[in-house]
């Protein structure tokens, strides 16, 4: 057993789910790649028995396929209880906005015919009633943010779903969602799904301060950065071997991302693994889920063994100095205005020194002895 039972609220809600959550997408052949029928409820069984309970797909995942995978999976599930209890144990959290019918203009998007479709149809494939978790998958930029968030609101309110995400949006789109949510008292965002690892840092200009600000619990997605993280590519073994069982699109895809930061990080994230006697993949998600406003930090495993190598990091604690560290080997210059705030500290403080600053909190440009004071 992991620490998959010790859950957490999402957001400012609450409902509770894991701290890792299992991500759906590679269930299902459909798209030439991904686990099978069988391998797939094999993974969700290691999960649910080892405590976790909350589960990521979306509609357009290998085709639908993935949701019609859970269907089935939370129909046919033996257990010791009633099939419709293991569903209500579980947080089932599904996406809307991809278009799954090419040639149709309105089968994809945040409009309301759209949503409304995506929703019955993720019902059916999915097999229950409701969908306890529903994401808006990115930004539709054609479709003014309050139609799409009425549309949630009613949904909520028929009892279809029980609560909304968004997921790959700009911050200040997110923040206008919200604001009108609460200006019109209906259903808010509690979470938002993004890309966050120790490679991709750039959320924290805006995006985590705005979901911490907001009460949007954070679900990173690719916190081990599409493989990189995984410790398989490395300065000492990358001389050319560690990349040719690759697929060729995976390889060029790794081949452009390995640059020096890269392997700088990949370093460093190895030497700390060895230091607290883990693993590369491991620490790299321990590393995630240190990250206020982490809530739940999203899995895949199209195997077991995936599987098993992505849970141990529940046990991984990481010490103030190898957090540190992690983050000085990682760290993004920040972008305007986040790189022109600290500047400003001095004429805002009046020569006096605060403690506790929220900005503090973020990856702002360090202060100098003139600057804190």
């Amino acid at each position: 057993m992991t620490k998959l039972d010790r859950y957490v609220t999402l957001g400012r809600s609450g409902l509770r789910v894991s701290p890792l959550c299992l991500g759906t997408m590679t269930f299902g052949e459909d798209w030439g790649f991904g686990a099978d029928v069988e391998e797939s409820t094999a993974v969700l069984d290691a999960y649910v028995e080892a405590g976790g309970n909350f589960i990521d797909t979306a509609n357009i995942y290998t085709k639908g396929h993935s949701e019609k995978i859970l269907g089935d999976y939370l129909r046919t599930h033996k257990s010791n209880t009633p099939t419709n209890a293991k569903r209500d144990r579980l947080v089932l959290a599904t996406k809307f906005l991809g278009n799954m019918y090419p040639g149709d203009p309105n089968a994809g998007g945040a409009h309301r015919k759209a949503i409304i479709a995506a929703c019955e149809q993720s019902l059916r494939r999915l097999q229950t009633d409701y969908i306890d978790l529903y994401w808006m998958h990115f930004w539709d930029a054609l479709t003014p943010i309050d139609e799409t968030m009425r549309a949630i609101d009613d949904l909520v309110r028929d009892g279809k779903i029980r609560y909304f995400g968004i997921s790959d949006t700009p911050a200040w789109k997110c923040a206008q969602a919200q604001g009108i949510a609460q200006f019109r008292g209906w259903t808010p965002s509690i979470a938002l799904q993004i890309e966050y690892s120790l490679i991709e840092r750039t959320p924290e200009n805006e995006l985590l301060p705005m979901a911490d600000e907001l009460g949007m619990g954070v679900t990173p997605w690719s916190p081990l950065k599409g493989g990189l993280l995984t410790g398989k590519y490395t300065r000492a073994n990358l001389g050319g071997k560690s990349l040719e069982n690759v697929d060729a699109k995976r390889k060029d895809w790794l081949a452009n991302k390995l640059d020096d930061r890269a392997l700088d990080i990949i370093d460093e994230l190895t030497r700390v693994a060895e230091a607290i006697g883990s693993t590369p993949p491991a620490v790299a998600l321990a590393w995630t889920l240190a990250k206020p406003p982490v809530a739940s930090t999203i899995i895949g495993a199209r195997t077991l063994d995936q599987l098993h190598k992505n849970l141990i990091a529940i046990d991984v604690e990481l010490a103030p100095e190898h957090l540190e560290a992690l983050d000085k080997a990682s760290h993004q210059p920040p972008i305007f205005p986040q790189s022109f705030i600290p500047g400003t500290r001095n004429n805002v403080y009046g020569g006096t020194t605060i403690n506790n600053t929220p900005s503090e909190a973020w990856n702002l440009a360090p202060q100098s002895d003139d600057e804190r004071h």
